[in-house]
């Protein structure tokens, strides 16, 4: 019995129709990160287990997939060892490589070991797959693209400016109005942690804070008190739980909230540069939002904090983000290298496109020209038109056999062909060709250099 064909679980096959919808995507995101000045890189999809393993936390570890070394890999493995059942250990002995888990460690690999090849500030982007050992369930795969764009090199809080219109140029472009890009400094994070004492309590806060839209004030409140931040410090940020008006009433709040944290103030000027500097160039389609509640990456971001939501409306979790970082590179041994990134989550971006049929503009994978087929003599006629008309940037294409008539205009029809060519022995004879426009059943006889004007 054959075996029932299948494909590992958190993997995805994409029809051409699916496939032109995320290149459609993937050209629109290349097309803005090009014209802001970045340059595209790629890394393998594998790296050395050393460069990746230790990176991502002890969870990021579990999720890396490792590629099992070539050979009889457990030959040099100790018996003693194999009797352990440590599959740690183990795992170290056999496995020497593992698929990239992001594009971000790579990328830091690539800036050391380039790093006298490189112009600092360094732009880049990568649009590349990554893999994860995650749980497969509706939107989370083991394999997906990510899309990153990041400049090392610099503290200067204008690229901070642009990361913003950048956001804003991609999803004006597909056509998706009406997105939000919430905008955060890890900096004020820890100014708030300070004045209320409990800077060894900033991500239990941050925590909490987050989930303010979710449990209201007063769950908040609660699951602070449960994490040992005092109600004397809880009522020192209350503001936070109205934290409403305009961005630059909010930044007035944060201002009179953080007079005592230099840090939390240095937070503020920052976020008040990019929000100036945003409302004088102004936004095409998207709305900038100052949301304190924002902490992805807290462990990770030292500066800028990105996040992107979709238009009102649309259920869906965040669809990009990104922030700032003071030493990307100090993990391979290049201290004190600032950057600044963001990243677009092209699945969810295009569920979203999905949800709200804004596709129409994609053009699908398929021949303008068919060719009919009725024998070796009448096919090599047409090759030669083939040749012009492809040449001329027309996408064409011959039927590969002599199949009867009808189900090769079957074919033409399936696939929304609007020509079809039809060659016999008389416009072999009169050298010309019969084209018919599939849409309206018209026919007309005509010369090359006719066909090539009608179907251009």
């Amino acid at each position: 019995m054959a075996q029932k064909p299948s494909i590992p679980k958190g993997t995805r096959d994409f029809s051409p129709t699916e496939v032109a919808k995320r290149n459609y995507i993937f050209s629109t995101i290349k097309e803005v990160f090009e014209v802001y000045g970045f340059q595209p890189i790629e890394t393998p999809s594998f790296e050395n287990s050393s460069t990746l393993m230790g990176k991502y936390g002890e969870e990021g570890d579990r999720l890396i997939f490792k590629i099992l070394n070539s050979g009889d890999f457990l030959n040099k493995v100790d018996d003693n060892l194999l009797t352990s059942k440590d599959s740690n250990k183990i795992t170290s002995k056999i496995s020497e490589k593992a698929l990239r888990y992001d594009l971000t460690v790579p990328f830091a690999r690539y800036v050391v070991q380039h790093q006298n090849e490189i112009e600092f500030p360094f732009k880049r982007y990568q649009m590349q797959p990554v893999w994860r050992a995650d749980r497969p369930q509706k939107g989370r795969f083991r394999e997906f693209y990510q899309c990153d764009a990041d400049v090392v090199g610099s503290k200067g809080l204008w690229q901070e400016v642009e990361f913003v219109q950048l956001y804003d140029a991609v999803f004006s472009k597909l056509k998706l109005i009406g997105t939000t890009i919430k905008l955060n400094n890890r900096k004020i994070l820890a100014g708030i942690a300070e004045i209320i004492g409990a800077k060894d309590k900033l991500i239990d806060f941050t925590v909490a804070l987050d989930k303010l839209d979710k449990i209201g004030a007063e769950g908040v409140t609660k699951e602070m008190l449960s994490k040992g931040i005092s109600e004397e410090a809880i009522e020192k940020v209350q503001p936070l739980f109205n934290f409403n008006g305009s961005n630059q009433e909010k930044l007035n709040q944060l201002e009179a909230l953080l007079t005592e944290s230099e840090e939390g103030l240095q937070g503020v000027n920052d976020l008040r540069f990019v929000v100036d500097n945003i409302e004088t160039l102004g936004l095409e389609s998207a709305n900038l939002d100052l949301d304190v509640t924002l902490a992805r990456g807290l462990n990770y971001y030292t500066g800028a904090i990105y996040e992107v939501s979709a238009p009102n409306g649309v259920a869906m979790g965040s669809i990009g983000g990104g922030g700032r970082y003071d030493d990307l590179t100090g993990i391979f041994g290049l201290k004190d290298v600032s950057g600044v990134g963001i990243s677009f989550g092209l699945d969810r971006i295009y569920l979203v496109l999905e949800e709200l049929n804004l596709f129409d503009v994609v053009e699908l994978p398929k021949p303008k020209v068919l060719f009919i087929n009725f024998g070796e003599k009448e096919a090599g006629y047409c090759m030669k038109a083939l040749v012009a008309l492809r040449k001329n940037n027309i996408k064409s294409e011959l039927y590969p056999e002599d199949a009867k008539m009808k189900k090769q205009m079957n074919y033409a029809n399936r696939r929304e062909i609007p020509f079809v060519v039809i060659v016999g022995s008389n416009e072999i004879e009169n050298k010309n060709y019969t084209l018919k426009n599939m849409q309206t059943g018209d026919q007309q006889v005509c010369s090359l250099k006719e066909l090539l004007e009608i179907t251009l």
